[in-house]
């Protein structure tokens, strides 16, 4: 998948901007504060309805804009040319259109342009919250499988009705009424065992692309690993969907009091983690800097490389200002592999021109700098 044009209005520095792109590595410089994120950002819009800085489309929003507007021209190998145009408006109302004709759950647009993002803050993904890494693996399984996404947002709603009903009761000193609890507890059970399942399945296959990650990254004295902890069921019970049930049920059954008294659901995947090691050991407690920004670009490599055999169509990637925390040689290494014939295209973002431009041949008509200054293109951007 590529990007050959994007068009930005009121949409955080860009007033109105345009840009085009080229089919391999495009690197996107200038001083902070320019706009370069931003245009990362907006990419990130159009491929999954969401940026990957914040959740909150009102902060993208230009001050006293009444809306803003996103326009891109998408190609890839398999599917057909589209434009993708996104608006968001001050009401809090977000429309998307697919070559002109709406879309009318955003659902149907995530996975069509597949994309990954890379940005300094994504070490919270390795040395973060679990949040972090749920997050990270629903981007990816969301993407592979539209399936994965309807029962996780469907999950979401049986979850929040759930905590509001026990809240509820707690504010009020009362009992849950028994039938409306069972019936939210097995929706509960039905859609959280499909997400734990999906979640293990992908874990075993991803591994392999961790590896592999590592190895292109000069990195084969390490051996990586991501482990699915889940709080419900040992691995061995996951792949039988009745033990899985069981088990749920009871892990529920065993917390019922304890839900009651703080309010709130304390079982399910919601909750579960990915546990992270290099050579059986926790990265969280005890990787080195440099071992938490390896293994933050391998899982990112091993996203795009896992997503492209899964969906048959190389993905965007992003690289938000990733050369500034690596050393030169494992710069070099992560240039070469841009150019290669292992990824596609490659939106990248710099402070500076000469540090990449030393390694990468702008000369040719597969690779683009792209200047940025105050919310535009510069005009003497080459």
């Amino acid at each position: 998948m590529k990007i050959h044009w994007l068009r930005m209005q009121s949409f955080r520095a860009h007033t109105d901007t345009r840009l085009e792109f080229a089919p391999k590595l495009n690197l996107i410089y200038g001083p902070n504060g320019a706009g370069k994120t931003n245009i990362l950002e907006a990419v990130h819009y159009l491929c999954l309805t969401k940026g990957f800085l914040t959740n909150t489309d009102l902060h993208a929003l230009q001050k006293n804009a009444p809306f803003f507007q996103l326009t891109g021209a998408f190609g890839g190998t398999r599917r057909r040319a589209v434009e993708i145009r996104l608006t968001f408006d001050r009401r809090r109302r977000k429309q998307i259109f697919s070559n002109g004709a709406r879309i009318e759950r955003r659902a149907d647009l995530v996975g069509m342009l597949p994309v990954v993002a890379f940005a300094p803050s994504d070490i919270a993904i390795t040395a973060g919250a679990p949040t972090e890494r749920r997050r990270f693996v629903n981007n990816i399984l969301s993407q592979e499988r539209p399936a994965y996404l309807t029962t996780l947002l469907r999950y979401r709603r049986v979850l929040s009705q759930r905590n509001r009903m026990l809240d509820q009761a707690r504010r009020k000193r009362e009992t849950p009424d028994a039938a409306m609890l069972d019936s939210w507890n097995a929706s509960l059970v039905n859609l959280g065992s499909l997400l734990i399942k999906a979640r293990s399945r992908f874990l075993a296959d991803f591994a392999g692309f961790v590896t592999k990650a590592y190895q292109l990254l000069n990195a084969v004295t390490e051996e990586p690993a991501m482990t699915y902890k889940c709080a419900i069921a040992p691995p061995d019970a996951v792949d039988s969907q009745d033990q899985l049930h069981d088990l749920f049920h009871e892990r529920l059954a065993s917390r019922a009091q304890r839900e009651q008294k703080v309010g709130r659901t304390l079982v399910g995947p919601h909750l579960d983690d990915i546990h992270l090691s290099i050579d059986g050991l926790a990265l969280r407690d005890y990787g080195s800097q440099g071992q938490h920004r390896t293994f933050g670009i391998a899982i990112k490599l091993a996203q795009y490389q896992y997503l492209n055999s899964r969906l048959e169509e190389s993905p965007i990637l992003l690289l938000d200002d990733v050369f500034d925390s690596l050393d030169a040689k494992r710069a070099r290494a992560i240039l070469a592999l841009l150019q290669s014939d292992e990824l596609g295209q490659t939106l990248i973002t710099a402070a500076e021109k000469q540090a990449i431009s030393r390694f990468v041949p702008f000369a040719f008509e597969e690779h683009r700098c792209i200047q940025i200054r105050d919310g535009a293109e510069a005009a003497n951007g080459q």
